[in-house]
């Protein structure tokens, strides 16, 4: 369903008018929960679309750091979030009661899986608790985490209506999943088309004024916030099965002595029916790794099982250990074990030029080569340390001679900021997982994933 919004008030009154006026003129007051890689740059497109913005966290080092004009988000520009606090246009606080003054409200807060792959989602139904204590008449409440179909109108709507509040009456509720890619030179929060699913019509069409207003990019109404939920799903389950696909030809390919990475470019010739996706050492980020399974986990109260989804969640999550074996393989090839030996890792972030480690299938590299008695050294561009199951890890500067000490040097991640040039020279054996060295000179002993 695509529309255009208007002032139509036959079905919630005074209080859609109202919002839909002070949306028009830039005098309502936004709020966006969780300033986390989606939260900040929404917060920061809103202020600079002219709207006073609220943002709210449990972090006090990420309301600090923002009230100070600080950046912590690599997406967010560092002038654009400065000016727009200098501006008293942003601030931050963990005071919920700042809600009272709140016209429409962002949940952009984390939903995780739990230890038995199920959706965890906490975040979203503390949050939501927190709006209910201070909701009012004619406020919009947008969900933006990623989450499964439902949870909008089956977590979010009940809490909001044990007030009393009537939705699509008295407040708006809807659906917009973030689409956030971080790195990406070319799309950003600003440019990103929107899609929007409202609980009702004038919830749609109050959610839909909001983001036409702040986004230059299309804002494409559905008819639910279920179908807005699945469609945000569909687009990263898409992605996590052709990653599969691609990682099961890189392992077949490797036993077979071909270039999977040339195959690939020879099949992007074709002009229509094919889209090139990228082995690697396996998947990373909030999205990906973790979205197909919220379907998996609701599909099951529907008695279906959803093999695909799972079946490239096997082959994505073995990818790690694939590497790992293969490190194996090339060392023994030169005579050397796995255990006592140098790997050094290039890269610790999950995709490249970023500074987000969260689910990288390096951090699972790092705990296979430890167990198999491995000194592991790494180096990234974005990253200084990180952390994993409790313990600190330093990324080191990469130089000629810790190229030179170590006994394979692997390409996890491929940066823009590493010399590729020095990695060439100094390598005594190089595995590249990204085809980083494509048009480099490579190592004597150099090998593809």
């Amino acid at each position: 369903m695509q529309s255009t919004w208007t002032e139509n008030t036959e079905n919630s009154g005074n209080g859609q008018a109202e919002l839909l006026r002070k949306l028009k003129d830039k005098t309502a007051v936004i709020g966006v929960i969780g300033l986390g890689y989606v939260g900040l740059p929404l917060a920061v497109e809103k202020a600079k679309a002219g709207y006073q913005v609220i943002g709210f966290d449990v972090q006090s080092r990420k309301i600090e750091m923002l009230n100070r004009g600080h950046n912590y988000i690599g997406d967010v520009v560092d002038e654009d979030l400065r000016g727009m606090v200098e501006d008293g246009r942003l601030r931050a606080t963990a005071e919920y009661a700042f809600l009272r003054e709140v016209d429409a409200v962002a949940i952009c807060v984390p939903t995780p899986l739990d230890i038995y792959q199920q959706p965890d989602t906490s975040y979203v139904e503390n949050s939501t608790r927190e709006i209910a204590r201070f909701l009012h008449p004619g406020m919009l409440v947008v969900l933006e985490s990623t989450t499964y179909p439902g949870t909008t109108e089956e977590l979010v709507k009940p809490l909001l209506e044990a007030t009393g509040l009537r939705c699509g009456v008295d407040f708006f509720l809807a659906y917009s999943p973030e689409r956030v890619d971080p790195g990406n030179k070319t799309y950003n929060t600003k440019n990103t088309p929107k899609v929007v699913g409202g609980v009702t019509p004038a919830c749609s069409e109050v959610a839909e004024a909001l983001y036409r207003q702040v986004l230059n990019g299309d804002v494409h109404v559905v008819s639910s916030p279920a179908v807005a939920e699945m469609e945000k799903i569909y687009e990263n389950t898409f992605r996590h099965i052709n990653i599969a696909l691609a990682n099961e030809m890189a392992v077949l390919c490797s036993r077979m002595g071909i270039n999977v990475w040339e195959v690939i470019e020879a099949a992007k010739s074709k002009p229509y029916g094919f889209m090139a996706f990228y082995p690697g050492p396996g998947l990373g980020g909030h999205c990906i790794p973790v979205d197909p399974f919220y379907l998996t986990w609701k599909a099951r109260e529907y008695g279906y099982h959803t093999r695909l989804i799972e079946l490239a969640g096997e082959i994505n999550n073995a990818m790690p250990e694939f590497v790992v074996r293969r490190i194996g393989d090339i060392l023994n090839g030169d005579r050397k074990s796995l255990s006592g030996s140098i790997v050094y890792l290039l890269g610790v972030a999950y995709k490249k030029d970023i500074d987000d480690y969260r689910e990288s299938p390096v951090l699972k590299m790092i705990e296979l080569l430890e167990e198999r008695g491995a000194t592991v050294w790494t180096s990234d561009t974005h990253i200084v340390e990180f952390k994993h199951h409790g313990l600190t890890y330093t990324c080191e500067e990469m130089t000629e001679q810790r190229l030179r000490e170590a006994d394979i040097a692997v390409i996890t991640t491929d940066h823009s900021g590493f010399e590729y040039e020095l990695i060439g020279s100094a390598s005594r054996c190089l595995l590249d997982t990204r085809n980083a060295m494509k048009d480099q000179a490579k190592p004597e002993r150099y090998y593809l994933l």
